[in-house]
């Protein structure tokens, strides 16, 4: 098991070579720094603990300030829990990268979905509404709220409330392309959670290890850009010469025949 912090900033599209268009994730990984190691012998489990996004120690309490500089670091806004690692493998204040996943890799995400306020069981459990008339006195109302016999309603009845806000795993993802140079790691489909949202990364736990074929994405280097838009300057400049003489052409041919 291994894991990392960070940050969602929103959906786009990548192009394979075979032309297949991928939706995914752009997940930006700040320099995740080891603020605590767990060992069984100590805590019961083997865990680290992950912080991301410094933050100033005045706006800190002194709890997380003592607690960062056991780690020789500035307190930290995103703090995680990682269970199941190899504590051995890991030091305090060790700091962790995009590298940590390979390309291919299987991941779990977890996020805070987006908070849809209070909503009816319309909308939040997708039930259907009654007839519009105005004789059938139900409309977009919860319905019967259970037997005579108990009294009462039983637990887990499905109401109107706060939809949304809630911590949700997507499992089963594929990593696409990690850039180093950006600290970004490219996630197949969709995400929980609103754009600038922290998320965790895992693997995969239904299929721990697994790692599918890496797939061959189109890349628009700044170079190759700027050597296309420089052929594409020479053939524009070439086609204009041909064009004005073919115009020049055209001109002294319909002159000729108007002479004649």
């Amino acid at each position: 098991m291994k894991g990392i912090l960070g940050k969602k900033i929103g959906m786009t599209q990548v192009f394979a070579t075979d032309g297949k268009l991928i939706p995914v994730t752009v997940v930006t990984v700040e320099p995740n720094v080891v603020m605590q190691v767990k060992t069984v012998e100590k805590d019961g489990y083997d865990a680290i603990q992950l912080g991301v996004q410094t933050k100033k120690e005045k706006h800190s309490t002194k709890a997380e300030v003592g607690h960062a500089k056991k780690a020789n670091a500035a307190p930290k806004r995103f703090l995680k829990e990682i269970r199941g690692v190899k504590a051995g493998s890991y030091e305090l204040g060790q700091e962790l990268n995009a590298d940590v996943f390979e390309l291919g890799e299987v991941v779990d995400v977890t996020g805070t979905s987006k908070g849809k306020g209070f909503q009816g069981v319309i909308k939040r459990y997708n039930q259907t509404r009654g007839p519009m008339g105005h004789g059938s006195q139900y409309h977009r109302g919860v319905g019967s709220m259970g037997t005579l016999l108990p009294m009462r309603v039983f637990k887990g009845k499905k109401l109107p409330g706060h939809m949304g806000n809630e911590i949700v795993t997507i499992q089963n993802l594929e990593v696409v392309s990690i850039d180093l140079e950006n600290n970004v790691i490219l996630i197949k489909g969709n995400v929980p959670g609103p754009k600038n949202s922290f998320v965790v990364i895992r693997s995969s736990v239904k299929h721990p290890g697994t790692k599918n074929a890496e797939v061959d994405l189109i890349s628009y280097d700044k170079k190759i850009v700027e050597e296309l838009n420089e052929a594409l300057e020479e053939n524009a400049e070439v086609v204009e010469e041909i064009n004005n003489e073919l115009t020049e052409e055209n001109i002294e041919e319909s002159t000729e025949e108007v002479t004649e």
